[in-house]
């Protein structure tokens, strides 16, 4: 069993309800950020992960004792404050949720995006040479979309990103 707790921070009054998590997320973003971040996104000093909450509807997911399993985050939404069309949806879990725990949790929350928050699509960027999500995606009924061919910088060279999808109509076709 998991829980998503919605995180709620305002960066301008540096104000959240649950700001106990901001370390755990520090630490879990720094552990796997590399999988994440391009040339152009530096997370150097340590408040400058809340850049994160920046336009974002933010979960942080805990395991049935209410311990920190990781996080999940959706932006680059596509529609407007009546309807929500599409987002793209980011994660980060600790190796100690990898597994079942991450499986299952992923189909309770893409089940909450659509049922709940009406989306009609789930887009995920990830780098070619990112095997492991490339699999976790599949396996939760992404489909490979395109490669946007030298999108951005890593390691100082050129990096594709591999586009991923989940429609509603595919989710709910089982």
């Amino acid at each position: 069993m998991c829980k998503f707790r919605r995180l709620v921070f305002n960066t301008l009054s540096g104000s959240s309800l649950d700001l106990h998590y901001i370390p755990l997320i520090q630490k879990c973003w720094a552990k796997y950020s590399k999988y994440i971040q391009d040339d152009f996104s530096s997370l150097e000093d340590n408040n400058s992960i809340l850049h994160l909450f920046d336009n974002v509807m933010f979960w942080v997911v805990l395991d049935y004792e209410e311990n920190f399993m990781g996080f999940v985050f959706l932006d680059n939404f596509v529609g407007n404050k009546n309807k929500l069309y599409s987002a793209e949806i980011t994660t980060c879990f600790d190796k100690k949720a990898w597994g079942s725990f991450t499986r299952y949790s992923a189909k309770f929350f893409l089940k909450m995006c659509f049922d709940e928050l009406g989306l009609y699509k789930i887009r995920a960027q990830i780098y070619p040479d990112n095997f492991r999500v490339k699999n976790f995606l599949k396996d939760c009924g992404f489909i490979y979309e395109s490669t946007l061919k030298n999108e951005t910088l890593r390691g100082g060279k050129p990096q594709d990103i591999e586009i991923y999808v989940l429609y509603r109509s595919y989710y709910y076709k089982d």
